[in-house]
């Protein structure tokens, strides 16, 4: 009697990081069906990845991050049904980001440090990762207004040192969890929405090296995890009792290059006569008066007692 087919060996995973090899990826290695784990972090593998690849059907994690990978944003991971870890980071792919890449079902992806451009997809809400890093790209247009919406699984963002315009979308922290928040080195502009109140749990929020303006409030700088906050090289005007607080709060508190009247280290006073983005647009709730978490959880709660009380 044969062996059974449970009885042959399969290559449940390759895990080659700092090995120091290089080479391309044969569409050969798409026979291994069993793999879950294919890890080649830090080597010199360069070329694209063989559309064969889509049929890892068991492969969860995919991680060809710090090598030399180029060519367009592989499209064989879109079809790779138990991905939960996609790691490109430290390449050299190119071209625009697929919106099929935020209704995968990852838990952490890393797209940062490689040549993508364009537009973020404006799904990038629908995406239920706990980490996203696009850092370091050359994508450009305004950050999706889905953004603001995401779910409570999401950790940490990163959009810092792209191409991005127009406003942060009103809509962040009402519905996250968020620790890490980072838009610097782009040219977003307007004011800081207040719904970054609700942001309770986040830890680092860097606003830097943008053509912000307007004040900081007391909504934002009361946030109670609050371990950094940077603003340095935007355009605000000033801030609240509130955020002077935090230089005595052991907080990281960079105001510095902005246009705070009486503060040191600021822009010269011909750079703050006309502010950037003066005229922009930026959609808000409209409210009577600063929109502040709490308050809106309570109005929420008013609305849905008295709604499901109602004959």
């Amino acid at each position: 009697m044969g062996a059974s087919a449970s009885a042959f060996p399969v290559v449940a995973g390759i895990d080659l990081n700092h090995a120091n090899l290089q080479g391309t990826l044969v569409k050969e290695l798409s026979l291994l069906t069993d793999m879950s784990l294919f890890h080649l972090n830090s080597n010199r593998f360069a070329g694209t990845v063989p559309d064969e690849f889509r049929d890892l059907n068991s492969l969860e994690e995919f991680d060809l991050s710090n090598n030399q990978f180029s060519g367009s944003f592989p499209s064989a991971t879109l079809y790779m049904p138990s991905l939960i870890y996609l790691d490109l980071r430290f390449n050299y792919f190119s071209g625009t980001i697929p919106q099929e890449l935020f209704y995968k079902n990852l838990d952490a992806l890393f797209l940062n440090n490689n040549q993508f451009e364009g537009e973020i997809p404006q799904n990038l809400g629908n995406s239920p990762a706990s980490v996203i890093n696009l850092a370091n790209n050359k994508l450009s247009g305004n950050i999706p207004a889905s953004f603001g919406f995401m779910g409570s699984k999401l950790k940490e963002i990163l959009f810092l040192n792209n191409q991005l315009t127009g406003c942060i979308p009103e809509g962040v922290g009402l519905f996250t969890e968020i620790q890490v928040l980072d838009v610097s080195y782009n040219t977003l502009m307007g004011h800081v929405p207040d719904t970054l109140s609700c942001l309770q749990d986040i830890q680092v929020l860097n606003l830097a090296h943008n053509k912000l303006s307007g004040e900081l409030s007391d909504v934002i700088c009361s946030l109670r995890s609050l371990a950094n906050l940077t603003v340095a090289y935007n355009f605000f005007s000033g801030f609240s009792q509130q955020c002077s607080r935090l230089f005595f709060r052991n907080v990281g508190f960079d105001v510095s290059l902005n246009c705070i009247p009486g503060r040191d280290m600021q822009r010269p006073q011909p750079e703050c006569s006309v502010i950037p983005g003066g005229s922009l647009s930026c959609l808000r709730i409209p409210t009577p008066k600063p929109l502040v978490c709490g308050s809106l959880a309570v109005s929420a709660s008013k609305h849905t007692n008295s709604t499901s009380s109602s004959p």
